[in-house]
């Protein structure tokens, strides 16, 4: 009991150590800076490195010690030590020092202060520098010597920074601008001067190239004399060994080529039989190889998938009945509508035969009807002629002279019809109302002669016959009828 109450002490102790390690433990990066402060003297800084901060008693703070980019300007322009208004621009890159003094110097400063702060406040020493060091200058000196310009200012603001605990770690002179063109214009004796020499070096470089092309050409021309005649020599010389050469190459070419012909059939040969002979193997060997995958898959189908096949032969057993009936029904639904299409089909085809048939018979009847018809039609036309045939003969010479008379004044109307044309015919001398009448019964002659041709019927003879000489008084009948038709013609 005692031993536990001295070691209790000890036990407590360790233990809130313990708890001030691990709840005080601190580790800065290599680009930030712990200052520790509160219960030393001294603020005791980490960077990079572990710490251990007591809780309550002692604080952490931090500065960043990553580069500070500023770019300085001149607000104004600036006269030189050779008076001359000047603007100037740089780009200086700063940061907290890590030397003990001047960090502690940046923690006074800078502690928990932004980069823009740090930043605003090294920009307004810089340019106060600048402008100092500006004062001090020729303008052509900064110029044409920047980097002295540039180490002058940097020499001339680092105490002013190192007193804040800031570094410059560069410092580049960006440009220096006048508004007056002088920095422009102090070129330009500079420039002249090159381009005098410039011209003066061309003009005497000319002068040589000038020269030396001549005798370069001049060279050229025997040079090229001297080489096409050493070419003709040696395209002589080349065309002859080229045929020499040509004939022993052809020779050799032919040896080759029987040569490579033997050889490569003889490989080709030795090619196929090796195939063969590998094809032979290797199928041995697949052959060997699927036995024994098939020795495998058995064994493995017997240990580990037998159940399951005999499982799922069942279902496919069950599923194979099921869609066998269902196939089986609609088969037999399709079968029973298929033979109730063709009973349709059936009933319609008689249907339409049974018209067919009826209007063929239609047709046929009809065909009939009007073959009777024009059979009627051409046994009464046929009796009709013979009907009209037989009148013909019983009348005879009595039915011509009917048909004669008949048509006789339209033939005697057609015969005057030219005179009726005529309003008044005047004829002078004795005899000529006999000479007018004599040639319209010419025409009606004529008449008569063409029927006698025609028909072989001589009218003449019939009418003399019949009438026993009396064709005159027929002849003024005739002339009577054609008076009665209307017309008027004078014959005196």
């Amino acid at each position: 009991m005692d031993l536990l109450l001295k070691a209790l002490p000890i036990a407590i102790a360790v233990i809130f150590f313990l708890i001030i390690f691990i709840t005080g433990y601190v580790k800065a990066s290599p680009d930030t800076a712990y200052i520790i402060s509160g219960l030393r003297k001294r603020p005791k800084i980490l960077i990079g490195r572990a710490g251990v901060k007591i809780p309550f008693l002692e604080k952490k703070d931090e500065l960043n010690l990553q580069l500070i980019p500023i770019d300085v300007k001149t607000s104004s322009a600036v006269p030189t030590a050779d008076y001359i208004n000047i603007r100037v621009d740089a780009a200086v890159n700063v940061k907290i020092s890590t030397i003990p003094e001047n960090l502690s110097l940046a923690a006074q400063n800078f502690l928990n202060r932004k980069t823009d702060y740090i930043a605003q406040v090294a920009r307004e020493v810089l340019e106060g520098n600048m402008r100092e060091i500006v004062g001090k200058m020729n303008l052509e000196e900064m110029v044409s010597d920047r980097q002295k310009f540039a180490s002058l200012v940097k020499e001339n603001a680092e105490p002013d920074l190192a007193a804040m605990g800031l570094d410059i770690v560069s410092f580049n002179v960006q440009n220096f601008v006048d508004s007056n063109g002088v920095i422009e214009n102090l070129g330009v004796d500079n420039i002249v001067k090159i381009q005098k020499n410039a011209a003066i070096s061309r003009a005497e470089s000319e002068k040589e190239i000038a020269k030396a092309q001549a005798n370069a050409q001049r060279e050229a021309n025997e040079a090229q004399i001297a080489a096409q005649t050493d070419i003709a020599q040696k395209n002589n010389e080349l065309a002859i060994t080229q045929a020499e050469l040509k004939r022993v190459s052809d020779a050799k070419k032919a040896e080759a080529d029987a040569a490579y012909q033997i050889q490569q059939e003889e490989q080709r040969k030795t090619i196929e039989i090796t195939t063969a002979n590998a094809n032979i193997a290797k199928q041995e060997k697949e052959i060997l190889l699927k036995q024994k995958e098939a020795e495998v898959m058995e064994q493995a189908l017997d240990a580990q998938v037998k159940k399951k096949a005999e499982a799922d032969k069942f279902a496919k057993q069950q599923s194979a009945d099921a869609e066998l009936y269902q196939r089986q029904r609609e088969a037999e639904a399709k079968k029973y509508e298929l033979l109730q299409q063709s009973e349709a089909l059936k009933i319609q085809a008689e249907a339409q035969k049974y018209a067919k048939e009826q209007e063929a018979e239609g047709i046929r009847i009809k065909g009939l009807a009007e073959a009777e018809a024009i059979q009627a039609k051409a046994v009464a036309e046929a009796e009709g002629i013979e009907k009209k045939a037989e009148a013909m003969a019983k009348m005879g010479e009595a039915a011509v002279l009917e048909m004669y008379f008949k048509a006789l004044p339209d033939v005697v109307r057609n015969a005057a019809e030219p005179l009726a044309k005529v309003d008044k015919i005047t004829m002078y001398g004795d005899g000529n109302s006999t000479k007018l009448m004599k040639d319209v019964m010419n025409t009606l002659n004529q008449v008569t002669d063409g029927l006698k041709e025609s028909t072989g019927v001589d009218l003449n003879a019939v009418l003399s016959g019949f009438l026993g000489g009396n064709l005159a008084g027929r002849m003024g009948g005739a002339k009577a009828a054609f008076r009665e038709e209307g017309n008027e013609t004078d014959f005196t």
